[in-house]
């Protein structure tokens, strides 16, 4: 009898994450792992222009790819693996702005600085999805991609249709029912 309401637990708590026990390991939605990525970037990019130290916009962004992958639940961990460089360019370009704010040229400032920073900072998100991907590889990624390709496979989305023109303009609808009852023969 134990075993089976422990069995029915640990079902209870795959099925909804939500219903798992407390004192667990942390773990995040695809979305979730997302925000964590932005808000270390950010606090890393915001950190290196107010302390002027440049490595601390790419330790940040690199800090944030390693903990969102980690605590990344692996059944959404594509999400995860693609948003680094949306998430990385989101960041520069939102700390660009925060700290240009009372400068003579607010666009100037902001786009002069979102190209020397995403210059200066390049590798740091290069290395930064190569952390995500690298963790989340053994982690579970190619079964999410097979099962993402599956269901494109699946929903014919790519094939030709059957009936490419269901629609008969030139016809009135009864003279296509009559149709689509008589045997066509070839």
């Amino acid at each position: 009898m134990r075993r089976r309401r422990d069995r029915a637990r640990k079902d209870r708590a795959r099925r909804d994450p939500a219903a798992a026990p407390a004192g667990g390991p942390v773990t995040l939605t695809g979305r979730g792992g997302v925000v964590v990525l932005f808000a270390a970037g950010l606090l890393g990019a915001l950190l290196s222009r107010w302390l002027d130290a440049p490595v601390l916009a790419g330790a940040g962004f690199a800090t944030g790819c390693v903990l969102a992958a980690l605590a990344t639940r692996p059944a959404d961990l594509l999400p995860l693996a693609v948003s680094p460089p949306v998430v990385f360019l989101a960041v520069t370009i939102l700390a660009e702005l925060v700290t240009g704010i009372g400068e003579d040229s607010l666009l100037r400032s902001v786009a002069v600085g979102v190209l020397a920073a995403l210059a200066a900072t390049a590798p740091w998100l290069f290395g930064g999805t190569l952390l995500v991907l690298v963790i989340t590889v053994p982690r579970g990624l190619l079964a999410n991609v097979r099962e993402l390709r599956g269901r494109l496979a699946g929903s014919r989305l790519f094939e030709q249709e059957e009936n490419e023109n269901p629609v008969r303009w030139e016809e009135p609808p009864s003279t296509a029912r009559t149709r689509r009852r008589e045997p066509q023969d070839d």
